[in-house]
């Protein structure tokens, strides 16, 4: 299949706001040795997009200058040393960056098949968050059927994929949101109890449970001493981003005396073999509990290309209830 030449996409002009978000023409990029380039139909938008907007979060060598971190859609050209992937192909894709584009190049391994029965808009939200939970809660946290799991922001994107993917492998789910709408939102995916962080302490809510086995953590700031508080004996802390902010004032004697784990990691920075890892136990471990109904993106509304600044105000503002994505 012949590539075109240019491609609409969505670029940075300068370190800001929502506003800073410019559709602009680009080259249609080739795949390297390793790599599939996919015709995107839908791009997700998450967090780290805004982020980079702002001028916090500068993509890795080689990558892209354009954000967007998931998409899906069709292969359309593939590496000399790719097997697995063909023209034609349905994909979603975990992307180093570059999603605001009709078109995208990414590595092969870091590719999905769009699950059977499943939209591309659908798809084109599973991949930025799924390989954050699955590596997060499962692999760095180690969540166990029957243990109690606490997520902070359960009805955002992160949220509501942790919940459904903690209860179907057994975890007793607990959540926090802003609003009696959006902790209704999460006991509808499974959450166990959810509450409204502005009307409860969620530390006493632990304390009353015995404490949380696994908190899931993207706040910070004064949430890190709360958090502690509200652990279990041999609780694990993970935090994968800190809205509040990073630094806070902890008290290392409850760490020792309760045996607590600290620890967090960023996805975007890791290296392609272990994204390709998290691909591979995504595929064998959730893929089919997504195909089964078990488990899914929940939608909350979708922008076009160019209307991405639009798209980063309404996520900004915490009125979304899961993920937006914009349509090519």
């Amino acid at each position: 299949m012949s590539l075109p030449e240019t491609m609409r996409a969505v670029e940075i002009s300068k370190a800001g706001g929502p506003d800073v978000l410019t559709p602009c023409t680009r080259p249609v990029p080739h795949p390297g040795a390793d790599e599939i380039v996919i015709k995107l139909a839908y791009a997700g938008v998450n967090r780290p997009d805004a982020l980079q907007r702002a001028g916090l979060y500068n993509p890795p060598p080689g990558a892209s200058d354009l954000p967007g971190l998931e998409g899906a859609g069709e292969v359309v050209a593939v590496g000399v040393a790719v097997s697995d992937w063909s023209v034609g192909d349905q994909v979603c894709a975990l992307l180093p960056g570059g999603g605001y584009a009709e078109y995208v190049a990414c590595p092969a391994a870091h590719a999905l098949p769009v699950p059977k029965g499943m939209s591309m808009q659908e798809a084109a939200c599973l991949p930025e968050t799924f390989f954050t939970v699955w590596s997060n809660v499962f692999m760095r946290g180690g969540l166990q059927a029957g243990e109690r799991f606490l997520v902070h922001g359960g009805s955002s994107g992160i949220g509501t994929t942790a919940i459904q993917l903690a209860r179907a492998f057994g975890a007793r789910v607990f959540a926090t949101a802003g609003s009696d709408e959006k902790c209704k939102a999460c006991t509808g995916l499974g959450a166990e109890r959810a509450f409204n962080y502005r009307e409860e302490d969620f530390v006493e809510v632990a304390k009353a449970e015995g404490g949380m086995n696994l908190i899931l953590d993207m706040v910070g700031g004064s949430y890190i001493p709360r958090n502690i508080k509200a652990l279990a004996m041999e609780g694990r802390l993970v935090n994968i981003a800190f809205l509040q902010g990073s630094k806070a004032e902890v008290n290392f004697a409850q760490i020792m005396l309760r045996r607590l784990t600290l620890t967090g990691s960023t996805l975007r920075p890791q290296s392609d073999e272990v994204k390709a890892g998290i691909a591979r136990a995504l595929l064998t471990k959730v893929w089919p509990l997504i195909e089964a109904g078990q488990v899914g993106p929940v939608m909350d509304s979708t922008y076009a290309l160019e209307d991405a600044a639009q798209a980063h105000a309404h996520m900004e503002s915490g009125a979304h209830i899961g993920k937006i994505v914009l349509e090519m």
